[in-house]
């Protein structure tokens, strides 16, 4: 039976006693059928990651009894995704598999071809923050609200971003990660794709480069995900 991991934005310390929140209280007693002096792990990426027991649990209130640290804060990498709204489902599912692939932040940008228009971010937040549990990282990315694709290129930082550009003949995500390193981002567009003014107006970025992820056109989570994938393996944590 595997130990729950609980995220916690407090001070994580050996001797304190902390109070989870209440969904985590119910998750834990309900579904998880645990009690009173059952193993549990707390982690931020401040403090790093702590074993510790369950000293209450009532309904939706549970204090957790912090003991020892099992694994000390370590830096991330600084893979973003700047990714089209898209609906409800395919946003959630991506924005899980994201933080498992270990996104540092979420950048939800509005295209002329863009298929939603707001989003939920409480819940977005929320499926973050069990993703991370389940995958055992130990921070959360930052998911950002919603901006026109125009905006969010005229406030980006200068970090190299590669702009998937689907049928423009641009060289592999491979190819053009040669060299690179961290930060760097995605940038995925709509399922119609971008129009033509928007790839001519970012690629007058110079942190902006065109590429192709493969000979097939992919759904936007897809790409999102397999770019993802590649620029973890050549330029991320997984070496």
């Amino acid at each position: 039976m595997s130990t729950p991991r609980l995220y916690l934005d407090t001070e994580l310390a050996p001797g304190l006693e902390i109070e989870a929140e209440a969904g985590q209280a119910h998750h834990l007693g309900n579904v998880l059928r645990r009690g009173a002096g059952d193993a549990v792990l707390v982690f931020n990426a401040r403090d790093g990651e702590w074993a510790g027991r369950i000293a209450s649990l009532k309904k939706d209130r549970c204090r957790i009894a912090l003991e020892a640290q099992s694994r000390a804060p370590a830096p991330e990498p600084d893979l973003r995704l700047m990714v089209a709204a898209l609906k409800r489902d395919a946003m959630e599912w991506l924005v899980e598999k994201a933080t498992e692939l270990g996104v540092a932040a979420i950048h939800p940008v509005l295209t002329r071809r863009s298929v939603a228009d707001r989003l939920n971010l409480a819940r977005l937040s929320a499926i973050a923050r069990g993703a991370a549990e389940q995958c055992e990282r130990l921070s959360l990315p930052v998911i950002h609200a919603p901006q026109p694709l125009p905006a969010a290129l005229a406030a980006w930082d200068g970090a190299p971003v590669f702009i998937a550009a689907e049928r423009a003949g641009a060289a592999p995500l491979p190819q053009a990660l040669a060299g690179q390193r961290l930060p760097l981002g995605l940038l995925i567009g709509p399922e119609g794709g971008f129009d033509r003014a928007e790839l001519d107006a970012a690629a007058r970025y110079p942190f902006v480069t065109s590429i192709g992820l493969g000979p097939r056109i992919l759904r936007a989570e897809t790409a999102a995900v397999a770019g993802l994938a590649v620029l973890a393996a050549l330029a991320g944590d997984w070496s």
